[in-house]
């Protein structure tokens, strides 16, 4: 052999690294190799799953912004109907409250008027009662005072006798007959 190089054992080393590479290739590369395999379909399945489930939130997210969106022109047109309803209530109370007020308006009138037309009708009936009384004291004073003077005047025309009454008899007659006088004007 000329550079020295033995044939022999370059095929052992060459037979030797091909059951070496076979072995590693059946021990270490394929089952390396399939679990590589097993882990980017992994990975891939779940890149296509967060995928799927992005577009759904995607379409979830359009669909409540459109909910949102007509969510505020409900609201809007709830709003609206609610400020409605209550301009509608407030007016039909002012309405009612305007009504109960010209009613308790009225009653006081009336109320007023018969308390005033009673007030009326005692006070004439006080003021005829006083305005008699007056009369009567100055009838009676006239009459008493006229009768009392005649009285004088009659004791006084008359001469004394010794059998006439005594006063009191008198004064008793003069207390009768004015009695009888204001009895006369009454009627």
């Amino acid at each position: 052999m000329p550079l020295n190089i033995d044939w022999q054992q370059i095929l052992l080393h060459l037979l030797n690294f091909v059951i070496l590479f076979t072995g590693l290739w059946f021990l270490l590369y394929k089952p390396v190799r399939s679990f590589m395999q097993k882990r980017k379909e992994h990975y891939e399945k779940m890149d296509a799953d967060a995928e799927k489930k992005y577009a759904e939130a995607e379409e979830k997210r359009a669909v409540y912004e459109e909910k949102l969106a007509h969510a505020e022109d409900e609201i809007a047109e709830k709003r609206r109907l609610a400020e409605k309803e209550t301009a509608e209530y407030d007016e039909r109370k002012r309405r009612e409250t305007d009504e109960l007020a010209k009613n308790i308006v009225a009653d006081a009138r009336q109320d007023a008027a018969r308390i005033k037309a009673q007030a009326t009708k005692e006070a004439r009936a006080e003021i005829a009662s006083i305005v008699t009384d007056a009369v009567e004291k100055i009838v009676l004073e006239d009459t008493a005072s006229e009768a009392f003077d005649q009285f004088l005047d009659a004791v006084d025309a008359q001469p004394e006798p010794a059998s006439e009454k005594p006063a009191s008899e008198a004064f008793d007659d003069f207390l009768n007959a004015a009695d009888a006088q204001a009895e006369k004007k009454d009627e």
